[in-house]
């Protein structure tokens, strides 16, 4: 079977090369669709949405915390240290982008059928 590359791959699977690798895995797409949804929100409520480890989501926070899509606030409440999160306004453009790219794959899928 002969693999197809470049545009003639792209023209049968459009949106597969707008993919964002960083929002790639399940766990920071989750992160950045919550934040989405909410101005703000702490570290242990993200890990309590998403099931995952502290070092899990502490490596896919900083992840996207390189990438600038997400902004980390570190403040005491009652003399105890909580992290907040934000989406940033490029966090939020990547993600409408990567949503847009999975649509386009979808929509390219049912049409095999």
């Amino acid at each position: 079977m002969t693999e197809r590359r470049g545009s003639e791959a792209q023209g049968e699977w459009p949106g597969v090369t707008d993919l964002d690798p960083a929002l790639g895995h399940r766990s920071r797409l989750g992160i950045c669709v919550l934040l989405a949804g909410a101005e703000r929100m702490t570290f242990r409520l993200l890990q309590d949405r998403l099931d995952e480890s502290d070092g899990g989501l502490g490596a896919h926070l900083k992840r996207l915390e390189e990438e600038r899509y997400v902004t980390a606030a570190k403040k005491f409440v009652d003399r105890k240290p909580v992290t907040w999160y934000a989406l940033s306004a490029r966090g939020r453009t990547a993600l409408r982008r990567h949503l847009e790219a999975l649509e386009r794959l979808l929509k390219a899928t049912n049409n095999l059928t």
